[in-house]
């Protein structure tokens, strides 16, 4: 997946470059604070590495990519409402990016934050 062989070459599109548009589509989703980390080891890599998408995951299933994020959502907006925005935010992103089908996105809202008013 994320392959092609033209008579001039060959393209390969890597999952990391399907994090970053995953990413950045995300963000511009209403009531998203941010991402979180997969797990602990996330946590550490994305504090010293300062790499953003290390809330994201991509995996290549033969034609299928499926995404999986971790998020963090604004106190007081609809979670469902969130997630749902943030699904469909990151599918149309990513296929008008990519030109490929999207299988899944998998939102998982693993936080609130309540933002500083005062």
């Amino acid at each position: 997946m994320g392959e092609e062989t033209t008579s001039l070459g060959g393209i390969h599109i890597s999952s990391n470059a399907v994090a970053d548009i995953a990413y950045h589509a995300l963000l511009e989703s209403y009531g998203v604070v941010g991402l979180a980390p997969m797990n602990l080891a996330d946590g550490i890599v994305k504090s010293i590495t300062r790499e953003p998408s290390k809330g994201v995951v991509v995996r290549y299933n033969g034609e299928d990519i499926d995404i999986e994020v971790n998020i963090i959502v604004e106190y007081g907006t609809r979670i469902n409402s969130v997630a749902e925005s943030v699904k469909n935010t990151i599918v149309f992103h990513v296929e008008k990016a990519l030109g490929l089908k999207v299988n899944s996105v998998s939102v998982h809202v693993t936080g609130l934050r309540v933002s500083d008013t005062a």
